[in-house]
């Protein structure tokens, strides 16, 4: 803020002049502010060349898109990928179509981008909107040439205009740098040897429904009806919940991409994500033979579950865990793997269903069988709470609702689809920092822990970067220092909203809102004990507490050998 006394506020506009008032108001001899004097207390908004007409006015030079940024996630984006990142992306761009010639226009690549990145944060806003909040207070500076909030038009002609390159290689230099934060974090879910776990898995997001989307695309459901979908392989870390590569393709129709073929396709695209260190946790869909052995090419290991109909010929005894080795064949390989099946004991009744994972880890001591059962839950927060977390910024996310991305062509959709996985890896990134700042749990049982990534909220961090934008302290001409002021705050609020993981529930769920159907009016249980894994092979020895699951540390003693674990 600036403290400027009233007094020596001045209007320059000559009386009867016959301008239109676009003007500032100017500070004139102004003497030391004393106690009791009134002052305006002003917020800075731009910092640019004064031009001063012939009446008085004094105006600004240059436009507003030039120096709209998008606040705390463009100071992450910065962190992360180097200075100026936008505008150098935005330089080899050559836009085409109706956007021609070098002339000064209300919009630029770079504000295109930023735009587009924003909309992806913004489900309720309509395009017009979406620039209002990336332009905030530059709207009520007098700049030298009138300007107005572009139409949705506008923005959809300058989105044709550039194509989907630039936003995929954002995506790209992104994600990169979210494979390469992980290399030198300590903070991740081990499974002995010092592995990381990360989870693989598919999700198809609706789009409009357009005759070129619909053929682009295609859909995956019943042929012919519902709203096209493009599928993506989300391949992320269990722990922070960070995207590390995100694939696309169809998801129906004579062009569609099955997640198997997706995979095949991480695997040569993207080989910086699949380094030794980690450990893939992947759901029934995936087990493949040709497949599997082509990830363990990579020195990467796979925790899998596979279906009940796949044979797997034990290999000699049970292991004093309960694992057992086997054989899996399929497509002309033949892998040696590690089978461990075991069921879920919930207030001592088992329930029905079996769970049988398979792995390359076979040192049954160095990666004992509860920790691997136990490690497999992480698939959830990996895949499942991720997907989760990055669909709430989008429009009807909801089963069924209508369409989530709102592109009508299918380079808008790829487009936009590459816009929300980097808007919501920025979300997550400055998630990450926030928690690295954030004071240790002060009451409860984690008292004296540190704050993870996981335990902030990722609606509240996606709120507070977008407000870091509206405050106007997210433009490029304001001092570093202003801008890192801004950033610390935004960091200070999304430190205060923290979640509560790994709880058991300990009340019934009731159902307060009256439903269509009578047989659903009745209130519905919910367990409110813990879940125990029991490796089937081995018996019962200690059972384990839900803290237990709590990520390793270089501090923490070796664990037990235990097969009974809480889940």
């Amino acid at each position: 803020m600036v403290a400027v006394p009233v007094s020596a506020l001045s209007w320059p506009v000559t009386e009867g002049s016959g301008g239109d008032d676009r003007s500032a108001m100017t500070v004139t001899g102004a003497e030391r502010i004393m106690s009791g004097d009134l002052v305006v207390w002003c917020k800075v908004v731009a910092v640019a060349p004064a031009v001063v007409r012939r009446d008085g006015r004094v105006q600004a030079d240059g436009r507003p898109c030039d120096h709209a940024r998008l606040g705390a996630l463009e100071e992450q984006l910065e962190a992360m990928c180097g200075p100026d990142t936008i505008e150098r992306i935005a330089a080899g761009a050559r836009p085409t179509g109706k956007i021609k010639g070098t002339g000064r226009r209300e919009m630029s690549v770079a504000f295109t981008l930023r735009a587009v990145l924003l909309m992806t944060l913004l489900p309720e806003a309509d395009a017009r909107q979406v620039m209002a909040t990336l332009l905030g207070d530059l709207l009520a500076v007098p700049w030298k040439r009138p300007h107005t909030v572009p139409s949705g038009t506008v923005l959809s002609t300058w989105r044709t205009a550039i194509g989907p390159a630039p936003l995929l290689a954002l995506q790209q230099l992104v994600l990169n740098a979210a494979v390469t934060a992980r290399h030198h974090t300590s903070a991740g879910v081990e499974v002995g040897g010092g592995l990381r776990v990360g989870a693989i898995d598919g999700t198809v997001t609706r789009m409009s429904d357009t005759t070129a989307n619909r053929k682009a695309f295609g859909t995956a459901g019943t042929a012919g009806t519902g709203y096209p979908q493009i599928r993506h392989l989300h391949i992320s870390d269990v722990f922070s919940r960070d995207t590390l590569a995100a694939p696309v393709g169809p998801a129906g129709g004579d062009k569609a991409e099955a997640e198997q073929k997706l995979l095949d396709r991480a695997l040569s695209e993207h080989p910086e994500v699949f380094t030794p260190d980690r450990v893939w946790v992947m759901d029934r869909n995936f087990p493949g033979v040709p497949r599997i052995a082509a990830l363990l090419d990579t020195h990467g290991h796979v925790l899998i579950r596979v279906k009940s109909d796949i044979r797997l010929p034990r290999i000699g005894g049970f292991a004093p865990d309960g694992s057992y080795l086997a054989t899996l064949s399929g497509g002309g390989t033949t892998l040696t793997v590690r089978v461990i099946e075991y069921h879920v004991v919930l207030a001592g009744a088992t329930t029905p269903e079996l769970f049988c994972l398979i792995t390359d880890l076979l040192d049954h001591v160095e990666h004992p069988a509860h920790a691997l059962a136990a490690a497999y839950r992480w698939r959830w927060d990996g895949s499942e709470t991720a997907l989760r977390e990055a669909k709430s910024t989008l429009h009807g996310a909801g089963p069924g609702t209508g369409a989530m991305l709102r592109s009508a062509t299918p380079a808008l959709v790829r487009a936009e689809h590459a816009a929300w996985m980097t808007a919501t890896e920025l979300v997550h990134s400055l998630r990450r920092v926030a928690a690295t700042a954030a004071a240790p749990f002060t009451k409860g049982p984690r008292t004296g822990q540190a704050v993870t990534a996981r335990d902030l909220s990722f609606t509240t961090t996606r709120r507070a970067a977008i407000a870091s934008i509206t405050a106007g302290a997210a433009t490029a001409s304001l001092p570093a220092s202003v801008r890192a002021a801004a950033a610390r705050i935004t960091l200070e609020m999304i430190t205060t909203s923290r979640v509560t993981t790994d709880r058991h529930r300990h009340r019934d769920r009731k159902t307060k809102t009256t439903q269509a159907f009578p047989h659903t009016s009745q209130a519905l249980a919910t367990a409110t004990i813990p879940a125990l894994i029991h490796v089937c092979g081995a018996a019962p020895t200690v059972t384990a507490t839900v803290n237990d699951l709590r990520p390793a540390t270089p501090d923490s003693p070796a664990p037990e050998k235990i097969t009974e674990y809480a889940a």
